[in-house]
């Protein structure tokens, strides 16, 4: 079993331009064209936190957004969500409190797919190398905590600078992560900050960042992704 993941911070739908065009951000997830994408930045800060991708649109597309029930008119928690194709079933979700001065939060859902059952987060991390850490080993205790072991895949805007060091060390011994490329800035990308972790159940099939003209003014980080097959 193949499935395409995809992370991507869509900077409140706001381009290059200065434009917010979620019809922008929507078409460049059809280029990717991935299962299940993980999003960042999908909310507005302040105020009702209203989601800056309208559902109706959502809708329209391939996509549909997992359901967290926390803001009526928010699509995630703190920015934080999934886009999932319509032949996916989701079984499970929970957002996630990462340790934190500034809002920051993580976003797990649980999905079957060719009866298997399959397990996603998608996070967004500090700036502060420290806090970094620790909301890595939020994640990876929430994981342990869980009740079902199964193939998961982790994903998300890290805000990791270096290549080998700081929270990349937490993921060292029983993950795998593609070297998808850098991602930001969009302009000229030289930082590897969006990446994505498989567990040892997976494969990797292919892997790389999304780089089109569309996608070079849509947001301020380009979308990374990666194919993964499950091992037999």
């Amino acid at each position: 079993m193949k499935l395409k993941f995809a992370s991507y911070n869509i900077h409140k739908a706001v381009g290059l331009d200065r434009k917010r065009d979620p019809d922008r951000i929507l078409s460049v997830l059809h280029e990717i064209d991935a299962d299940v994408v993980a999003l960042q930045e999908c909310d507005r800060r302040f105020g009702r936190r209203e989601s800056v991708l309208p559902r109706a649109r959502i809708e329209d597309s391939p996509y549909r957004p997992i359901s967290l029930g926390i803001r009526p008119g928010s699509l995630g928690w703190h920015g934080n969500t999934f886009l999932l194709k319509k032949d996916i079933s989701v079984v499970e979700t929970d957002p996630l409190i990462l340790p934190t001065l500034e809002p920051r939060g993580a976003v797990r859902v649980d999905i079957e797919f060719g009866g298997k059952r399959v397990r996603a987060i998608g996070m967004h991390l500090d700036l502060s190398g420290f806090r970094r850490r620790h909301q890595v080993e939020a994640v990876l205790a929430h994981l342990d905590d869980c009740e079902h072991d199964c193939p998961t895949v982790v994903m998300g805007d890290t805000n990791e600078w270096s290549s080998t060091g700081g929270m990349l060390r937490l993921f060292r011994d029983r993950w795998h992560s593609p070297d998808c490329g850098p991602s930001f800035p969009t302009r000229r990308p030289l930082a590897r900050l969006d990446r994505i972790f498989a567990s040892h159940q997976w494969d990797m099939v292919d892997s790389g960042v999304h780089h089109s003209l569309l996608a070079s003014r849509a947001s301020d980080h380009l979308p990374v992704w990666a194919t993964l097959s499950l091992k037999a």
